[in-house]
């Protein structure tokens, strides 16, 4: 059985002298920084570059530093940038200062799990990855709960890497909720299949979904009222986080109950498992990774196409006006 992990499981005294560094003050970054320093760490914040992010940071009150200068005066280094721009600022800043009982702490599986990083002796890799985006991590640690996360250790330098793992766990609020024994392989499976097929699938079937209604005579406006634009999804997604996919269907009238259970398993088809377990494959033999690392290197050719496909498409101009019209930026 998976181990979980709790407020009583976790002791900050772990971190007690210790200096942690958070790289990249974006979503993740603030937020975890944030909930550090009010858990009692001594927080500093790392930047390459002059720009918002290193202006918020001090805004916030937090003394910020090079991403080198963080390597030499921290003990714990959380690294909360980009996947893409991680390995080469890695390889440049970090790599070369790097010591015997500092702790590198991953909020993603991809770099490690797909090898683009060189690991040091002695130090301790860990993952703290929660389940939630930044905002939230910040907004449920003031109200006193916590976003649950998923924890690994891949590499025990000092001796003590759980301890730390799970004190940084506590400082963010995690354990208040759950700490997940995981790894860096399961973290980067369910966190790319997440995005591909839960996010991806999402907004294409939605998209085709209006194409359809549009085609049997429907507005666009109803067809986006209905699916998305009204903003149900939302509440329905917030009852399914309350009360579970099933549970949440109590909230639906009698109809739409029987619809949601009769018309919708059409969908789960053994065509669709297999293309899911294609896309299993495809992260786990580093397929994707190799795919993407090969459209970064060529100038994002692919990545501007898809964008100007998706915005140009028919739905997504009807979405535009409505929106517009809706009083939303869009």
């Amino acid at each position: 059985m998976t181990r979980k992990y709790y407020d009583k499981d976790a002791d900050l005294a772990d971190l007690r002298g210790q200096v942690v560094a958070v790289l990249g003050y974006g979503n993740q970054g603030r937020s975890q920084a944030l909930n550090l320093r009010d858990s009692g760490v001594e927080v500093l914040v790392g930047s390459g570059q002059a720009d918002a992010s290193e202006e918020a940071a001090r805004k916030d009150g937090f003394e910020v530093f090079s991403f080198a200068a963080c390597a030499d005066r921290a003990d714990i280094l959380m690294l909360l940038l980009p996947d893409e721009i991680l390995p080469q600022l890695y390889c440049e800043h970090l790599f070369p200062r790097l010591r015997a009982g500092q702790a590198l702490c991953f909020a993603s599986g991809y770099n490690v799990y797909y090898k683009a990083i060189e690991l040091p002796v002695g130090v301790d890799v860990v993952l703290l990855a929660p389940r939630m985006i930044g905002r939230a991590v910040r907004e449920l640690f003031v109200k006193g709960g916590g976003a649950p996360a998923l924890i690994a250790v891949e590499q025990d330098g000092s001796g003590r890497a759980r301890q730390r793992v799970l004190a940084l766990a506590k400082g963010i609020g995690a354990t208040r909720s759950m700490a997940l024994d995981s790894s860096f392989e399961e973290e980067t499976v369910v966190d790319l299949l997440g995005e591909q097929a839960g996010g991806g699938a999402m907004i294409y079937f939605n998209r085709l979904l209006c194409e359809v209604l549009i085609e049997a005579g429907c507005s666009p406006e109803a067809a986006l009222l209905e699916v998305y634009a009204s903003g149900e999804n939302i509440a329905v997604s917030e009852a399914i986080n309350q009360m579970g996919l099933w549970g949440q269907l109590h909230l639906h009238s009698h109809t739409s109950q029987y619809g949601h259970q009769t018309r919708g398993k059409r969908f789960a088809t053994e065509e669709t498992r297999e293309l899911l377990r294609t896309l299993v494959k495809e992260v786990r033999s580093g397929a994707f990774h190799r795919e993407w690392s090969a459209v970064q290197k060529g100038g994002m050719r692919e990545f501007k196409e898809v964008w100007a496909e998706g915005l140009a498409h028919p739905v997504i101009r009807a979405e535009e006006s409505l929106y517009r019209e809706l009083g939303r930026k869009g």
